[in-house]
């Protein structure tokens, strides 16, 4: 039985996922370079952790959600991080969105460590982190999976398990080429509306329950028309999913033309600097304000 986690990865959607874990009754240890940014969580009864190796030792489970594969990378295989001070029989879920490859091969040394690794990347924004309504996307062994479904029920509800080691990545892959097209698709349509001169609240009234209606829309319409472009998900971070999902596509000869665009679309959008922006910012380049 899973009673203790420590958790790594206190940003946007982190922190309120070790929220939702503590008020399921977890015992959660928690890791952040910068203290201070996390003295609310602290307060409200997480235990402080000063490494990531102090944060892994002594857990029945340690989640990471952190950026980038490079991190993921990092808080796994550096000296004196998860790897090496995780005890025997600790099972390691990586939440981040990564490469599927990394995460094979980080569960591969956890595996000949006698530890168990999960990869299970969500979906559902800052929103669902929140009220603890992600959708989980899990991949390793089914019996560990089982283990961990207190776990994941007190964070999401729509928890599947998707297959083997890597598959939760792959399928998080799935989820946001479907995104990138959906995204476009709003973006295109909003920019058609305010050049044909529009009410822009009462089009996006009138398309939201039909058969245009997505959660791109429903999520990012209302925060595009009011350019609220605060991010609940960052551009950056979206950009890397975009990458690696190309990266996935091309080994396997596989052409995914709407992704690519999008893409470069949001890499032009990040090097006039709106990075840390929302997804919602492609507006922005589709009405051509950009720069």
């Amino acid at each position: 039985m899973i009673k203790t986690i420590g958790f790594i990865g206190l940003g946007i959607m982190g922190k309120s996922m070790a929220r939702n874990l503590m008020k399921a009754g977890f015992e959660v240890h928690i890791f952040a370079r910068t203290k201070a940014k996390v003295m609310d969580i602290l307060n409200d009864g997480a235990v402080w952790s000063a490494t990531i190796g102090e944060c892994a030792k002594n857990r029945d489970a340690v989640i990471t959600i952190v950026g980038f594969p490079s991190d993921v990378d990092e808080v796994y295989n550096r000296d004196g991080n998860i790897l090496d001070s995780a005890d025997r029989g600790t099972i390691l879920i990586d939440m981040t969105t990564t490469s599927p490859e990394l995460d094979r091969k980080i569960a591969a040394d956890a595996e000949n460590r006698g530890l168990r690794m999960l990869d299970a990347p969500v979906t559902g924004g800052d929103t669902g982190a929140k009220n603890g309504t992600l959708t989980i996307l899990v991949g390793g062994d089914k019996e560990t999976f089982d283990i961990c479904r207190p776990l994941f029920a007190a964070m999401g509800k729509n928890i599947v398990y998707e297959g083997k080691t890597g598959s939760g990545q792959h399928t998080k892959m799935v989820n946001q080429i479907m995104i990138a097209g959906a995204l476009s698709g709003v973006c295109e349509g909003l920019s058609y509306a305010r050049r044909a001169g529009l009410d822009m609240a009462t089009v996006l009234k009138s398309v939201s329950t039909g058969a245009a209606a997505s959660a791109q829309l429903s999520n990012l319409g209302g925060k595009m028309i009011r350019e609220d472009y605060e991010p609940g998900f960052f551009l950056k971070h979206f950009i890397k999913d975009m990458r690696i999902a190309d990266e996935e596509a091309t080994q396997r000869k596989l052409e995914l033309p709407v992704l690519q665009k999008v893409l470069s679309e949001c890499r032009e959008l990040e090097k006039t600097g709106f990075g840390e922006k929302g997804t919602q910012v492609l507006l922005k380049y589709y009405t051509g304000e950009q720069k």
